[in-house]
C-alpha cells in the first residue's frame, strides 16, 4: 500500500492567500512534490508568476475549482489549460467540459456526488457516487474528488467506504485539520488529500509559521512511512 499523496493548497477558507509566492518560496525546498492553489483571490498576473515559480522548482501543480454551472465549470477548466497546470480538481462534471480537457495533457478529477452551495455541501450514497466513478472511468476521467468531511452523515464512514470501492483515483478535500484527521487518511488511503486553511490556521504547530506547521505534518507523515515499512 502505498502513502497517500500530500496536495499542499496556497489557499485559505477557498480562497489563494495574498502572499501566496512569498509562502511558497519558504517552503519550496521541503519535500512536497504537489502544490496547488485556487482561481481565485490573487490578481491573475500574480498567479502566473505563482504557477511560473512552482514550475520552475519541478513541482506538480493543481488548480481546483469550486464552481457548479456548465459555463462556470468549463472556464475553470480553460483557466487551468491556459497556465499549464497538471491536475484540475473540482467542478461538476459535464460532458462537455471533459470533451474540451480530454485531448489535452491535464489529469481531471471532478467532484463526486451532489456538491452545492459557499461552503460546498455534499449529498448522495456511497453506492450512488460509486456508480459515478464507473462512469467517470469509462468515459476516461483520471479520478474524483470527495468533499467526504462536507457531508452531513457520517463523513468518516462514507469516505472509508468510497476510498475503498472507487473505481478511479480519489483525491480527499478539505478539513484534513488535525493529526487525527492525518491518521484516519492513513487508514482510509486515497490516492491524495489536500491541506491549505489548516496549515495557515497553525492547527499543528499553534506558534509556529506556514512552513513550520507544514514541517510538522511532514514529519508525521515520515513516521506513518516508517511504521508502513
Amino acid at each position: 500500500m502505498m502513502q497517500s499523496n500530500l496536495i499542499v493548497m496556497l489557499t485559505h477558507y477557498d480562497k489563494t492567500v495574498l502572499n501566496a509566492i512569498e509562502v511558497f518560496e519558504s517552503c519550496k525546498d521541503l519535500p512536497v512534490t504537489y502544490w496547488g492553489f485556487k482561481d481565485v483571490g490573487l490578481p491573475q498576473t500574480e498567479m502566473r508568476e505563482l504557477i511560473k515559480a512552482l514550475k520552475e522548482t519541478g513541482k506538480t501543480t493543481f488548480l481546483e475549482i469550486v464552481s457548479y454551472t456548465k459555463e462556470e465549470c468549463m472556464a475553470g477548466a480553460e483557466f487551468a489549460v491556459d497556465f499549464g497546470f497538471d491536475y484540475l480538481m473540482g467542478t461538476l462534471f459535464f460532458p462537455e467540459v471533459w470533451d474540451f480537457l480530454k485531448g489535452i495533457n491535464i489529469k481531471y478529477s471532478p467532484f463526486v456526488g451532489k456538491v452545492s452551495g459557499s461552503p460546498s455541501i455534499l449529498e448522495g450514497t456511497v453506492d450512488s457516487m460509486v456508480e459515478e466513478t464507473i462512469f467517470l472511468k469509462e468515459q476516461g476521467v483520471h479520478g474524483v474528488d470527495l468533499l467526504a468531511f462536507r457531508h452531513p452523515d457520517n463523513p468518516e464512514m462514507l469516505a472509508e467506504e468510497f476510498i475503498r470501492k472507487s473505481r478511479i483515483p480519489v483525491i480527499l478535500a478539505g478539513s484534513i485539520d488535525s493529526f487525527e484527521r492525518i491518521d484516519f487518511v492513513n487508514k482510509v488511503n486515497p490516492w491524495g488529500f489536500t491541506m491549505g486553511s489548516a496549515l495557515f490556521d497553525k492547527n499543528f504547530l499553534p506558534e509556529g509559521s506556514f512552513q513550520e506547521n507544514l514541517e510538522v505534518v511532514i514529519r508525521k507523515m515520515d513516521s506513518i512511512n516508517l511504521k508502513m515499512a
